[in-house]
């Protein structure tokens, strides 16, 4: 009775141990996030494809360049120290400016309701409003990731609790429940990186 149902959700069992992987070293703001995330969303291609969740599908490969895009842009902050010896620090935590934060809301809502219309006219998708919505604001917060703005973990938690209600809805259990816990991370990933992102400031004007 197990093994069969093992055996007809083991891609979403497997991206499910990886997102919880992942999610746990983005709390940590770990680099080693960007290699877990890459190995997730190939997987996570196959996953939905299966599903019939095309916007998500379609995600995936976003999701994959802007992995690559991250894994450089945390490796590439300022570098200090002599000029025969600089050392290579990290990207800080900051905020996202106002101006930034109004463009790409804009551009979100035009993304999602692109993406719909997509779902809705070209597609046999059952739900292309969720479907859409959590694609099109998954894109500002894998960007916002990339650029590692504390204002990140505010899209996940959107992202997360609609996520996990249409898992649900469409059998995908294992990563249902995971986009549960996500939510609950998102919050405590929130406070710590605002931790962080205080300390550093202290450390800097210190």
């Amino acid at each position: 009775m197990i093994l069969p149902f093992l055996a007809a959700h083991w891609l979403d069992l497997t991206t499910t141990l990886l997102g919880l992987a992942y999610i746990l070293l983005e709390y940590r703001a770990s680099r080693l996030m960007w290699a877990v995330g890459l190995a997730m969303q190939v997987l996570g291609v196959v996953l939905y494809y299966e599903k019939g969740l095309y916007a998500d599908c379609g995600m995936e490969f976003y999701y994959i360049a802007m992995t690559v895009y991250g894994f450089l842009a945390w490796r590439s902050a300022q570098t200090k120290g002599a000029p025969d010896a600089p050392t290579r620090r990290e990207r800080p935590v900051t905020r996202i400016p106002l101006r930034t934060a109004a463009v790409w809301s804009l551009l979100t809502l035009a993304l999602w309701a692109l993406i719909w219309w997509i779902l809705a006219t070209k597609t046999d998708s059952t739900v292309p409003v969720a479907d859409s919505f959590t694609t099109a604001l998954s894109m500002a917060g894998m960007w916002a990731l990339a650029r590692k703005y504390l204002e990140q973990w505010f899209i996940w938690i959107a992202v997360d609790a609609v996520t996990c209600a249409l898992y649900f809805h469409k059998d995908i259990p294992f990563k249902a429940s995971l986009y549960g816990l996500y939510v609950v991370i998102a919050v405590a990933g929130y406070l710590r990186w605002r931790r962080l992102m205080h300390e550093a400031a202290t450390a800097a004007r210190a």
